[in-house]
């Protein structure tokens, strides 16, 4: 079933000076010239995303958009009617916010979260900013310790609010902060709690020792690039310790412990030393 808004895998029915025609049962797909992989050729199987072009046409491309149907995103509004607002979203068409689907006044210029969707009466993609009412914790598809996609919604007092693999909702605390974040961002993190109520806390980057082997790397190579040398142990100010290492405190004696054990490296009064 062809998906819009959404990645295909269609085979290439027949070619055209202008491009090839994507088989979906009927007419067929035009994927324009320019967007046509090197070598590909009638029969071949192809991963496109379809949407509608500005004449209203189904169409394939080979880009890929910032955000497919789903899909929470910050994307940058590069245009505005009475109508509603334009955002970039990567592709050749920029996608449409209808006026009645904004809760602020979209500018050329200002960047905003939006959720993607099928507009039920053109069945074309549009966004919204009122995305709460996609975000439900009332029954979770996910556990502790799952590695997810969040993106930060909004500050809260106790830390700031999180979609989690756009589907529910969490915290990120204030405790749990090691790096600058505003609102907009997404990255990989993990449930870290699953409260009563479904309440969910989550923690950006791996866990546990997954992301202390992901920073064996970093220590050593800035030791190597310290000779074999750096001023930082486990009575480091943390506010030190993020600056130039970039990971919490907590990370950084997990990592360094692991280290020692390893014996690649060796604590001194002042610091840690690399071994050899």
């Amino acid at each position: 079933m062809i998906k819009v808004g959404e990645y295909n895998h269609l085979k290439i029915s027949r070619e055209v000076d202008f491009g090839v025609y994507l088989d979906d049962g009927k007419e067929g797909i035009l994927l324009p010239k320019r967007f046509v992989p090197e070598n590909a050729k009638v029969g071949d199987e192809i991963k496109v995303f379809l949407y509608h072009d500005s004449e209203d046409r189904l169409i394939a491309t080979t880009q890929q958009p910032k955000g497919k149907v789903g899909d929470i995103v910050r994307l940058k509004a590069v245009g505005t009617t009475h109508q509603g607002a334009f955002l970039d979203n990567g592709l050749m068409k920029d996608l449409f916010v209808p006026k009645s689907q904004q809760l602020t006044r979209m500018m050329p210029g200002g960047e905003y979260i939006v959720r993607i969707y099928i507009d039920e009466r053109t069945g074309r993609m549009a966004a919204t900013e009122k995305i709460d009412q996609f975000l439900s914790n009332e029954s979770l598809d996910v556990k502790e310790m799952d590695m997810v996609h969040l993106m930060v919604l909004r500050r809260s007092q106790i830390g700031y609010v999180m979609a989690i693999n756009h589907k529910h909702t969490g915290v990120l605390h204030f405790n749990e902060i090691f790096r600058d974040i505003r609102v907009g961002d997404s990255f990989s993190g993990f449930i870290k709690k699953i409260h009563e109520g479904n309440k969910i806390d989550v923690v950006i980057g791996k866990p546990g020792y997954q992301k202390v082997e992901d920073e064996v790397h970093k220590i050593l190579q800035l030791l190597e690039e310290n000779n074999g040398y750096l001023p930082y142990n486990d009575k480091s100010d943390p506010e030190d310790i993020y600056s130039f290492f970039g990971m919490s405190k907590k990370t950084f004696k997990m990592t360094t412990g692991n280290l020692y054990k390893q014996r690649k490296i060796e604590f001194t009064k002042t610091g840690i030393k690399l071994v050899g």
